[in-house]
């Protein structure tokens, strides 16, 4: 549910002028999300969202330009770094890491927000993702396979 939160949240700043959490609320009441003020402020700062003074002297939730980027890079270098294997069975993926590692690979591929996956559990070596469908799964599998050899 999150994940499919924080798309609809990204849809609605490209698509709208967004000012305050308030208005953003509204905009996913709308969209079928029951949300709280306070959620939407952990959606705001987990998403990297900024004010960006339009015209008008309107300030509006924005992408940082550059930003997400970079921190999306920095989580892939640490599943890069971590991870030795992925495969998928039904709705779950198995993720296979270094000794120690998988609790920070399992922070990465949350804040990755791949499309479908409803959480993941780490142990020492290893992640259980649990994803909305067995399609959900598959491509986040072929996702995650494509980060690790680019």
């Amino acid at each position: 549910m999150k994940n499919k939160r924080h798309e609809a949240i990204l849809e609605i700043i490209q698509q709208k002028n967004i000012a305050t959490q308030e208005e953003l609320q509204k905009e996913l009441c709308t969209r079928g999300f029951a949300v709280t003020q306070a959620t939407v402020s952990r959606d705001i700062r987990r998403l990297h969202l900024m004010k960006q003074q339009v015209s008008g002297g309107r300030n509006i939730y924005v992408l940082p330009s550059g930003k997400g980027d970079q921190e999306n890079s920095r989580l892939i270098r640490v599943l890069r770094d971590s991870v030795r294997g992925v495969d998928s069975a039904q709705n779950i993926l198995v993720i296979r890491t270094d000794a120690g590692m998988a609790m920070a690979a399992a922070a990465a591929i949350d804040n990755l927000t791949i499309t479908g996956i409803l959480g993941c559990i780490a142990g020492d070596d290893t992640i259980m993702a649990v994803l909305q469908s067995p399609e959900a799964a598959e491509q986040a599998c072929e996702k995650l396979r494509q980060d690790l050899q680019d």
